[in-house]
């Protein structure tokens, strides 16, 4: 009889289903270019499925596909440039997607959450600091539920395959997230991957990107006087 009196207690804490909004998720990159400074961009649209319960942080999965031909650089040869072929070669590989193996609490908003990520056709372990900024009904229709959370990590774009330009573009890639995730029962775990032969790729992306790299690393204005 306890154990059945403990059942709907155990029930009402099981992590909840989530589905990540990509209108209000992003991932902002930070990379050195050329010693001057720290060149931004930002990737939006990232789709996926959390679940989650905020008493019990080590319970939560997360997976996550992020769409990496949607990179602004803030000028649309960079953009076309970061998607080449010695680059992200986004024709071949045009998502990045990130699974969650554990999730280690700090405190009651803050964990460590040690995954996979695979980027550029290579997978690689990674850990999200990650914050948990709110847990509430949102306050506009449709009312849903929502979880709000901020995330930082690094990545060295060699460890990935990611390894042109050397002289221009750094190793180091920081990473911010800030997600949103509506609470929805029919929340599922994105699509496999699948890769497309070589020989049947669509090469229209590709050479744009290629002629954009070309003239973006052709035509930086020069000043040396």
């Amino acid at each position: 009889m306890l154990a059945l009196g403990l059942l709907p207690l155990a029930a009402a804490a099981a992590p909840e289903p989530y589905r990540l909004d990509p209108v209000h998720t992003r991932v902002l990159f930070a990379i050195e270019h050329a010693g001057f400074s720290q060149a931004l961009g930002t990737v939006s649209g990232s789709e996926g499925m959390l679940h989650f319960d905020p008493q019990d942080w080590s319970s939560a999965r997360l997976d996550v596909t992020v769409p990496l031909t949607r990179v602004d650089l803030g000028d649309a040869k960079w953009n076309q440039a970061t998607l080449a072929r010695n680059l992200l070669d986004g024709e071949r590989f045009p998502r990045a997607r990130f699974v969650s193996d554990r999730v280690e609490a700090v405190d009651a908003t803050h964990a460590r959450v040690h995954g996979q990520l695979t980027l550029h056709g290579v997978t690689r372990a990674v850990v999200l600091e990650v914050t948990l900024n709110a847990v509430k009904r949102h306050p506009l229709p449709p009312f849903r539920r929502t979880a709000g959370f901020s995330a930082t990590t690094a990545l060295s774009r060699a460890d990935f395959g990611i390894n042109a330009w050397k002289s221009v573009i750094g190793d180091r890639v920081e990473l911010r997230i800030e997600a949103e995730a509506v609470r929805d029962d029919n929340a599922s775990a994105p699509a496999p991957d699948t890769d497309t032969p070589a020989d049947a790729q669509d090469t229209s992306l590709q050479d744009t990107a290629d002629a954009a790299l070309e003239h973006a690393t052709q035509t930086e204005p020069r000043h040396d006087h």
